[in-house]
């Protein structure tokens, strides 16, 4: 993205989510590093990942745009939230067995609790092959209710783990500057 150093973000074990989750042996397990202002992940699907032969799904392309917008929305926010909507345009067919970057940046968090982010795959050229826009909300604590109280622990020692990178030298500079 810019040339920094690329900086791993900490995730939580165990959980079962398809696209981060630790615990979910069919899922795409997906880590996650911060470059700049820009949330990151390298991903290499596989043929159980194929819409047509030789072709990634475009169901497993949103996860993965999704899940670089929603860590994020995490990462720079330290906060839960939804994904509202998301606009994807496939700009051209995604490879599989292709080494790819997914990377996420904020866009626009000038109308709380109204988040909007972008997220791009790109390959290691820097082809681009999918854009997306994505519109996040973030929730009061009081709002969790259908998620345990386990995983809500672990999501707030996660956000503590962000705010002690963030003090240590990394902020994001111009939010609430919408971009177009």
């Amino acid at each position: 993205m810019n040339g920094t150093e690329k900086a791993p973000l900490a995730k939580p074990e165990g959980h079962l989510c398809f696209a981060c989750g630790t615990a979910n042996p069919i899922g795409l397990n997906m880590t996650f590093y911060r470059d700049g202002e820009h949330v990151c992940s390298e991903v290499a699907l596989g043929r159980y990942h194929v819409g047509w032969e030789k072709v990634a799904h475009g169901g497993i392309i949103f996860t993965l745009l999704d899940e670089v917008m929603s860590w994020t929305v995490m990462y720079w926010k330290k906060a839960f939230f939804v994904t509202r909507k998301m606009d994807v345009k496939y700009v051209r067919n995604v490879p599989i067995e292709v080494p790819l970057t997914v990377c996420g940046r904020i866009l626009d968090d000038s109308q709380p609790p109204k988040v909007r982010a972008r997220a791009e795959i790109r390959d290691g050229r820097g082809a681009l092959f999918v854009r997306a826009h994505g519109e996040f909300v973030l929730l009061e604590r009081d709002q969790l209710h259908i998620m345990p109280e386990q995983q809500q622990r672990q999501m707030l020692e996660l956000f503590e783990r962000f705010e002690q990178d963030c003090d240590a030298g990394t902020t994001l500079q111009g939010f609430a500057v919408k971009t177009v």
